[in-house]
This record gives C-alpha cells, sequence and structure tokens, in this order.
C-alpha cells in the first residue's frame, strides 16, 4: 500500500511542480524582469487552443504540449486520497518535493502548498494543473521561470523519453511491404488438445518458503517445459491466457507464485509512515535471489515427480525449458539464463537516485542494493529460451552483466510503459544481449497491456501513474502473444522451421492497430543505436546524470541546450518588449510515472 502511496504521491507533487497560473493572475519572473498574466487567459487557451490576444507575443511558448498539460486530468478517488497525500508528504522525499517547489513558487509557504495539493485531489472530478493552482490561497501566484525550467528538466525524464520516442520507434521499426508467410498454421489460435490445470504447492525447508505453483497439461506432452514467472504484485494466474494456450498445443506449463512478491506481499505490507524511504522494506533485497532459485527448486521438484509418479511421469521436459516472465518476472528469466548482477554498479546508482527523474522501476531496484550475498550465481543451465515482457533490468546487470546471456532471448518493451520505461529498461539491455535475440515493440503499450484480463491485479490497475489500456484495446496484442509465444518456444522442437516465420515483422505487424501498432526486429537501427551509444559516452564523459546526458543526445527530445536557447532567446524578447511570459517547458507533461 505503502508503495502504492508513494509512487502517486510523487505524481500529484508532479502534477503541481511547474505551475503556470494561480486563483486569479500569476506573476512571471525571469531573472529582473516580470509580468503578471490573467488565468482566465490560460483558461481559454487550455480550453480551446485559441491564443488570446494579450499572449499573441508569447504564441511560441503555446504549443499544444502546453495545451494538453494544462487540460489533462488525473482520476484519484477521493476515498483514498487523504491517506495517499498523508504519506506521501510525510516522507523525505515528500518534504524535499515540497521544498523544490517552494522554489518555483517563492510566495507560497510548504503549508499553503500541502494544502492546496489535499484540497485539489479531494476533489470528486478529475483534477488538472489548473485545479491544483486554483487552491493555492493566494490571489496572486509568483512563479521563477528559471527554477521551473530547472525542475523540469528533471522530471520522470525515463518515461518521457519513452513516450516520446513512440512515433520514432513506430516508424523506425516499421517494415514496408515484408514477404508474406505462406503457411496454413495459425499459431494464435487455440490448439486442438484439452487442458487441464492443477493447483499444487512445494515445500522448501531451507528458505522455509512454501511456493505455489499452477500446472497446464494435456494428455499427450510434447515439446519443451514452459514456465510462467509473474512480476511484483501479481500471482500465478497474470499470464494465465498464456499458459492454456500453450498447454492447448501440447506443451506443458507450470506458473510460478514467489512468495515475497506476490499479491499477498503487496496487500499485506504493513501501515508504516516511512517504509516509502527504504524499498527493501517493500520489496525485501533477498527477493531478487529467491526468485530465480524459486524456479530451479520446483524444476528439482518436477523432475522427482517425472521419476516417482506413475501419473506424471516423463510430463515435466525439466532439462529442455523456456521461461515466460513479466516485470520482475523477466529479471528472473535473465538472471537464470546468466545475467550477472553488478551490485557495486547498482549501489552506486541509488546512493545518487533524486526522488525527481527516476521511475518505480529505478526506485524498487535499490531494494537489491542491500543484499549480504555480493557474487550469487544464479544461473540454471536447464533454461534454455527466455521471453522478458516489460522487464526489469536497469542497473541490476550493469553495463555488461547481459552480455552472459547467450540463449534466444525475446524482449518486449511498451513505449507508455510508465514502470519500467522502455529506454532505462529494455532497450539498453536488449543490446548487451549476445545470442539470438528479438525486440517486441508495443508502440502505446503499458506496463500491464499483456495481463490476463480476468486477473490483473487490481490494486495496480487502479494506480493514476499506471494509465491502463482498455481489454478491448489490448485484445490484439494478447492473441499476437499466444502465437510469438509458441513460435518461440518451437524453435526448440523439430516443428522450428515450421513455426519461424511466425517470428517476423510481417506477422507482428498483421496485429497491429491503430491504438496499438506492433514491431519486431532483430537488431536495432541504426539511429537508434547510434544514439545510445552517443549518449553513453556523454555519460562516461560528463558530470551530466545519464538521463540528462540522453536528453542532450536525442535529437528527437528537447535538449539543455535547446531549453538554455529557449531561456536566451525569450530573455532577448522580453527585454525588447519590457515583458515576461509565462514560460512551460516544451516538453509534453507527463502526469505520474
Amino acid at each position: 500500500m505503502r508503495l502504492r502511496a508513494a509512487c502517486l504521491g510523487l505524481g500529484l507533487l508532479t502534477l503541481s511542480a511547474t505551475p503556470s497560473a494561480a486563483a486569479e493572475r500569476v506573476i512571471v519572473r525571469l531573472g529582473p524582469l516580470s509580468q503578471s498574466i490573467e488565468l482566465s487567459d490560460l483558461e481559454t487557451f487550455a480550453e480551446t487552443g485559441k491564443v488570446p490576444e494579450r499572449l499573441k507575443l508569447y504564441q511560441q511558448f503555446l504549443t499544444p504540449s502546453l495545451q494538453q498539460s494544462l487540460r489533462q486530468e488525473l482520476e484519484l478517488d477521493p476515498r483514498m486520497s487523504d491517506r495517499i497525500i498523508d504519506d506521501v508528504l510525510a516522507s523525505a522525499n515528500g518534504e524535499l518535493l515540497l521544498d523544490t517547489l517552494g522554489q518555483v513558487a517563492p510566495n507560497v509557504t510548504i503549508p499553503q502548498i500541502q494544502a492546496a495539493i489535499r484540497l485539489a485531489a479531494s476533489q470528486a472530478d478529475g483534477l488538472n494543473m489548473l485545479d491544483i493552482l486554483r487552491a493555492i490561497p493566494q490571489e496572486t501566484l509568483e512563479v521563477d521561470v528559471t527554477q521551473a525550467i530547472a525542475l523540469a528538466s528533471q522530471l520522470n525524464l525515463s518515461n518521457l523519453e519513452s513516450r516520446s520516442l513512440s512515433g520514432v520507434l513506430d516508424q523506425e521499426l516499421h517494415v514496408d511491404n515484408p514477404p508474406p508467410i505462406l503457411s496454413d498454421l495459425r499459431p494464435e489460435l487455440s490448439g486442438d488438445a484439452t487442458v487441464f490445470q492443477q493447483a499444487v504447492s512445494f515445500e522448501d525447508r531451507s528458505r522455509d518458503r512454501t511456493i505455489p505453483v499452477e500446472l497446464y497439461w494435456t494428455g499427450r506432452t510434447q515439446g519443451p517445459l514452459v514456465m510462467l514467472s509473474h512480476g511484483f504484485g501479481a500471482d500465478r494466474f497474470f499470464l494465465d491466457y498464456i499458459g492454456k494456450h500453450l498447454a492447448s498445443h501440447g506443451l506443458t506449463v507450470v506458473s510460478v507464485e514467489h512468495p515475497g512478491s506476490n499479491l499477498s506481499t503487496l496487500v499485506e505490507l504493513p501501515v508504516d509512515p516511512d517504509i516509502a524511504e527504504n524499498p527493501s522494506r517493500i520489496l525485501p533485497a533477498q527477493e531478487f535471489l529467491d526468485r530465480p532459485r524459486d524456479i530451479s527448486f520446483v524444476l528439482d521438484q518436477l523432475e522427482r515427480l517425472n521419476q516417482r509418479s506413475v501419473f506424471y511421469q516423463e510430463r515435466f521436459r525439466t532439462q529442455e525449458v523456456s521461461i515466460i516472465g513479466h516485470s520482475l518476472g523477466g529479471y528472473t528469466g535473465l538472471a537464470l539464463a546468466g545475467a550477472k548482477l553488478d551490485l557495486r554498479s547498482l549501489d552506486s546508482f541509488c546512493k545518487n537516485i533524486q526522488p525527481l527523474g527516476v521511475s518505480p522501476a529505478d526506485w524498487l531496484q535499490c531494494a537489491a542494493a542491500d543484499l549480504e550475498e555480493q557474487q550469487a550465481d544464479l544461473t540454471d543451465s536447464r533454461i534454455q529460451q527466455v521471453i522478458a515482457m516489460n522487464t526489469l533490468t536497469g542497473q541490476l546487470f550493469g553495463e555488461a552483466g547481459l552480455s552472459e546471456v547467450s540463449v534466444p532471448t525475446l524482449l518486449l518493451t511498451g513505449t507508455k510503459d510508465s514502470v519500467t520505461p522502455t529506454l532505462d529498461q529494455q532497450l539498453g539491455a536488449f543490446t548487451q544481449l549476445s545470442g539470438e535475440k528479438y525486440l517486441l515493440a508495443v508502440i502505446g503499450g503499458t506496463h500491464l497491456s499483456v495481463g490476463d484480463p480476468g486477473n490483473v491485479n487490481p490494486a495496480l490497475t487502479e494506480l493514476p501513474f499506471m494509465a491502463e489500456l482498455k481489454v478491448e484495446e489490448t485484445a490484439n496484442l494478447r492473441l499476437l502473444l499466444q502465437g510469438v509465444a509458441l513460435s518461440f518456444v518451437k524453435q526448440q522442437t523439430d516443428e522450428a522451421a515450421d513455426y519461424k516465420p511466425f517470428l517476423s515483422s510481417a506477422y507482428v505487424q498483421s496485429f497491429s492497430t491503430l491504438d496499438l501498432p506492433l514491431r519486431l526486429v532483430e537488431t536495432l537501427p541504426n539511429s537508434v543505436r547510434s544514439w545510445l551509444a552517443f549518449s553513453d559516452r556523454i555519460s562516461a564523459n560528463t558530470a551530466l546524470p545519464p538521463l540528462t546526458s540522453r536528453l542532450m543526445a536525442l535529437g528527437y527530445l528537447s535538449s539543455l541546450a535547446q531549453k538554455e536557447d529557449w531561456q536566451r532567446a525569450l530573455t532577448a524578447q522580453l527585454q525588447a518588449n519590457q515583458v515576461v511570459t509565462v514560460l512551460r517547458s516544451p516538453l509534453p507533461f507527463i502526469i505520474g510515472w
């Protein structure tokens, strides 16, 4: 509960971080210059997109992104708002954010900011930026433009970058006129076999863990064993539809539930005002070791069943295993496939982490920095393939740890995933992989887009920073994943050649919709690779943080140098006209994570 409160609260505080209007008017200051602007003019612009006559001078800064930012609403259940806001404002990160906001709006006190956030969050209707500004108990609000620009350059940049790259990846990864698939197979459709499903549990006394699993099988088992691993705060049914689909084609599937990072763990988090200060109090550090060991332990138990049980004999092909994981489950699969933890790199990152500009994945991975076992080898040679969807990687494996993964691997990324953003969590990881690999890009996909619609954790979908898509919007994606997962696993069988055509751009793109274009590549385009390499060089040779460095390197996104150019141009314009405008960051405003 406190993780949800922390992330949601950071989103709310972000929402009020760069105000551009007050109850009646705003005085905007840039150095020694200032100008008063009426709130009604901004409201007109926000509602209609038309620039009022009194704002014509500043038309170049009143962009569609700014209009969208002013109108964008955050849905928050007023019944939960008081507790959520209190949790966040009482934390050290909340205090730091309030101090930062105080620098942006110097004539507003911290108690006034707190009161405004509480009041705005308690409204029954969706709230937007103007709602919070109206709630500030000041007739006139002062905004320090220089501080606002500095703050805007730090806010949630990894998610912002990923969203801004959606159009780029859509175009760069698109294959024009791909060759047709000459096959009568339809791997996305259910097979003919009757699927049986059974819940069992295994007791690992050495680690004091009871591990529930869900078995999916048919009367005639064929092909590799498939293991499923859920993400943090989910359970073994998160990918239920994939388990049933693969089993209908004769594969045995075992979905493992990880105690310590499942739904029950999230629900049972203690009421503790300091829990948001330390990620390992939400996700125990040991889980980064126990999760892969859960899979290995279950494989050991399945092998025993193969040998000792007449019913299960030869049903589990434990020497030929494919693992499919989501989020933290993706990390689990990669660690089993040979990825090496780099706790020194992680510790360095976490010591310098700031409350602004981080995604939940950035913050949550830092739980692993508390691990006492520094040189853990989690590799399990039985893992022959990995599908990692919306995977958590970040700094966990450092700059080279993923290069140890040589088994075939498919990474799925969603460009609107605000929990494990594309750029920090998947693109860099993809370049490190040394074996056969695929990148499946869901343009506009969110963190839970791949989940079984009947088994997605409601506690996660209610979070405003995870603006999840409707079930009908992701139907084609789930259908595609059924076909891709089956075709990928079949590459370990004698039918590999028959299913290879379905691991292609032609097949994947055929499931695209207007809401979710779908792309598949085996190598990143040179334009994206060059950008990644260039940003890494900047990070290595400057004191700038990695996110800021990438902003400077990315041609599709506003760089800090451009911000400085805009500020200089604006100052010159203001001096020439003896006025000051409201300057919002030209970057599109992102609510939450």
